[in-house]
């Protein structure tokens, strides 16, 4: 466990359901980072989020090289017509030399040989001729060439006390290859956020188990740790609760007191059978319940001592959409990194939605296709149910409806949140 969790200022609102933009800017203002950092190797910092700024310690490259393999040269040498030089060098990558080029002298020169003292431009191989003369190897440079041609220069990529990446940037494969151009080996990233995660209900069961009629089983837990698993969290599976109020208060308990987050799936709205909600309020403070969104409607964020509870809906789409909208970002935060705002663009409608409720915001599963004319336009998925897993599985991305929109012509523009842009594939 790490320090404080959030800001003494709790979540509660006027509204009973807060609208989702309310939401937003109400997780943005209250959480901070809660993890501690620890120093690991470039090989264990995928999607890690980095605790301290990574600066360059010297130039990339280390020194002026060559970008083909070809004829190293001075271009003061080099006149219109081209060149007639004769061959002093042979450099292999890896293999430096200190021997400047005599004036009208070339080295044959391989990609990323260091440059020879003097040398300023590199012809390519394929428009060079070598030439033999009284036992002299010579190569004749094809006119047109500029200073400089076909060089890296020190420091191109990467100037020595540059900063390569800031703290609190979650570091992606390009990333991790960008550090280890400048020779570090290791870097300090924010710890793993321990994540409890809890599924409620009589009636689920985990694959593997027989069910008969009545029962369903538990997609949510797979669904919610393969999503965890884009943000680097340590996820600690506290398997299924059943429906026993003191059940879920003593394994609540006892999980605040081990983890930084417990998420739940399930149990989130006023039903006799729904317990997260009341072990929330009788073990912790509930913070935000009830937004104006659909789905996810019950979706719960509250503290239990030190640790924040987030309650997920049971239905399956509702669980992923809260998860992206709400629990993404304040885990991001929560392990050291930035507020994430979804990836989102504009693009036109190939559904009709006549009627949709006003004051509440709506996301459909949909698809991205081609059509005819090549513009990409975004398909909704046929039915709307929540407990709908294919239309999860179909789909590209949500389209977000807002509050004030009450129908949906076909043509009109629509915003598209891709799953891409969530770290899902």
């Amino acid at each position: 466990m790490t320090g404080k969790r959030l800001l003494d200022d709790c979540f509660l609102h006027d509204r009973d359901r807060l609208r989702h933009h309310e939401a937003l800017e109400i997780l943005r203002s209250r959480l901070s980072a809660v993890a501690k950092s620890e120093t690991v190797p470039l090989e264990a910092c995928l999607e890690r989020v980095l605790a301290e700024d990574v600066m360059a310690p010297r130039n990339v490259p280390l020194a002026d090289n060559s970008a083909v393999d070809g004829y190293a040269f001075r271009h003061a040498d080099f006149d219109e017509a081209g060149g007639f030089f004769r061959l002093e060098q042979r450099i292999a990558a890896g293999h430096a030399t200190d021997a400047t080029l005599a004036p009208w002298g070339a080295a044959r020169i391989f990609t990323g040989a260091v440059m020879p003292p003097g040398a300023d431009t590199v012809a390519m191989q394929e428009d060079c001729e070598p030439h033999d003369q009284d036992g002299q190897k010579f190569v004749i440079v094809p006119q047109g060439l500029k200073k400089g041609a076909n060089c890296r220069l020190a420091g191109e990529d990467v100037a020595e006390g540059t900063t390569i990446l800031s703290a609190g940037q979650r570091l992606r494969p390009q990333d991790i290859a960008a550090i280890a151009s400048t020779g570090q080996a290791e870097v300090s990233v924010y710890r793993k956020l321990n994540v409890a995660l809890v599924s409620t209900g009589d009636e689920l069961r985990r694959p593997g188990n027989l069910i008969t009629v009545g029962d369903v089983y538990d997609s949510n837990h797979f669904l919610l740790k393969g999503l965890c698993d884009t943000l680097a969290l340590e996820v600690t599976d506290l398997g299924i609760l059943k429906d026993d109020p003191g059940l879920v208060e003593a394994t609540l308990t006892k999980a605040a007191k081990d983890h930084d987050v417990i998420l739940t799936t399930g149990g989130a709205s006023r039903g006799e059978e729904d317990h997260m909600l009341t072990a929330l309020d009788r073990l912790g403070t509930r913070h935000m319940w009830q937004l104006a969104i659909k789905p996810g409607r019950p979706m719960m964020f509250g503290t239990i001592g030190d640790c924040v509870f987030l309650g997920l809906p049971g239905n399956p789409v509702a669980a992923m959409v809260c998860f992206l909208l709400y629990a993404r970002p304040v885990m991001s935060v929560l392990g050291g990194g930035a507020f994430l705002e979804p990836q989102a663009f504009k693009v036109p409608a190939a559904f009709e939605v006549a009627k949709k409720k006003p004051d509440r915001r709506e996301f459909y599963r949909a698809s991205l296709r081609q059509g005819a004319d090549g513009t990409p336009a975004a398909h909704k998925f046929a039915r709307d149910g929540s407990g709908l897993i294919t239309g999860l599985r179909e789909a590209d991305g949500l389209v977000e409806i807002p509050e004030d929109v009450t129908a949906v012509k076909r043509g009109d523009l629509v915003t598209f949140l891709p799953f891409s842009g969530f770290g899902i594939r």
